[in-house]
């Protein structure tokens, strides 16, 4: 049957994330289309908004306006005139930490570091944000930070609620982001942003200021191949493990 709808010409929904907004832009420019906004671009290029409205000369509130073509890159010359660049954070106390090492086993760990140990989470997010699962159900696929999945994947059934995983403001809504689905973007504060993908009723809109736990979508299959949330955070444009942020189930 499989066989059969694609060589009718039917698109088959993928059937997992494709990482599509981590590829480096293939051109220089993006020219701005209607419902993009400066952080959906950013998102999509996986780029921080900051560094493209710095390259692009755009000030907060950071409106664009479609048929504006804005640069993926910094200008010639001021590739190292850049944000400056932040010490390796320390990890979040708690996360992921069944007993605490002993100092010989800290010793060990630094002269023989493991191969697949993951970047430690920014601190700050403990300090400065509560979050909390931004839906219930079991986890279909991981954050693989050298796979396709910059994020997780949660089962569930359609029209189950999806809530705010902190507090923030919806800087994106919509569909335009390939491999999205309806997808729903909140700005937690200057470095963390969170999204939701494959909503099916969205309940927020773009501006709107929203509460830790507050419902914004209800779950569903848009822009994939079953109902299911795809979670991603972002640490100044670069996706971390929403696991080093969430509780402990």
């Amino acid at each position: 049957m499989l066989m059969l709808l694609a060589s009718c010409g039917f698109p088959l929904a993928p059937v997992s994330e494709q990482g599509v907004p981590l590829r480096q832009p293939e051109s220089g420019y993006r020219a701005v289309r209607a419902g993009d906004t400066l952080y959906s671009i950013a998102w999509e290029s996986g780029r921080d908004y900051r560094d493209l409205a710095r390259w692009n000369g755009i000030s907060p509130p950071y409106v664009i306006k479609p048929g504006q073509n804005l640069r993926l890159y910094p200008p010639s010359g001021l590739e190292h005139a850049t944000r400056p660049a932040q010490k390796p954070p320390s990890p979040s106390p708690g996360r992921h930490v069944a007993a605490e090492k002993t100092s010989n086993e800290k010793k060990s760990a630094i002269e023989k570091p493991s191969a697949t140990a993951r970047p430690p989470a920014p601190t700050v997010v403990a300090k400065s944000l509560d979050w909390i699962w931004p839906t219930d159900g079991s986890l279909l696929e991981r954050y693989s930070a050298n796979g396709p999945n910059k994020g997780i994947d949660i089962a569930g059934r359609k029209g189950q609620p999806i809530l705010a995983a902190a507090p923030g403001q919806v800087v994106y809504q919509g569909g335009g982001l390939r491999g999205y689905g309806q997808l729903i973007i909140i700005k937690h504060n200057a470095d963390f942003l969170s999204a939701y993908a494959h909503c099916d009723k969205i309940y927020v809109k773009e501006g709107n200021v929203i509460k830790r736990g507050q419902k914004i979508a209800d779950m569903g299959s848009s822009g994939t191949d079953r109902a299911k949330l795809h979670f991603e955070v972002r640490y100044r444009g670069a996706p971390v493990d929403p696991q080093d942020y969430l509780p402990r189930k």
